[in-house]
């Protein structure tokens, strides 16, 4: 892969890894706001909180997954398959809510950006598996 090439990959990561920790700091330390601003609902119910706020969690932890991956975009696969599985159960998820109108138009910011990420990552896909190593 050229240098340009992993340049594009390793901005990708970075804007990446600042989505994740746009969406996973508010979403994790203020959970019931972003619930409310999400689902135009009040989270009052202990046990939902931490299911929330330990699924914001894992979108924080996924801020230094891609920070990883955008320093060696080549070695680290298996984060980006991973966060690419997440990214499309989540956004589905919301999806279905919002379409359901169960989700606030807010939701459509997050839905839009993951689905943009997700065609991102086929993008970077298709490049690793062009290359002799493929995503392993």
């Amino acid at each position: 892969m050229s240098n340009n090439g992993l340049t594009f990959f390793r901005i990708l990561f970075t804007v990446a890894a600042l989505w994740n920790l746009a969406g996973g700091i508010p979403g994790y330390f203020d959970s019931a706001n972003m619930f409310h601003r999400l689902f135009d609902r009040e989270l009052t119910d202990p046990l939902m909180m931490a299911i929330y706020k330990g699924s914001w969690g894992t979108t924080f932890l996924y801020f230094f997954g891609y920070l990883l991956v955008a320093y060696n975009p080549v070695r680290h696969t298996g984060i980006v398959i991973l966060g690419t599985i997440g990214k499309m159960f989540f956004a589905a998820g919301l999806l279905k809510a919002y379409l359901s109108g169960m989700a606030t138009s807010f939701a459509l910011v997050v839905i839009a950006g993951d689905f943009i990420f997700i065609a991102l990552f086929i993008t970077y896909f298709i490049c690793m598996t062009r290359r002799q190593e493929g995503l392993f």
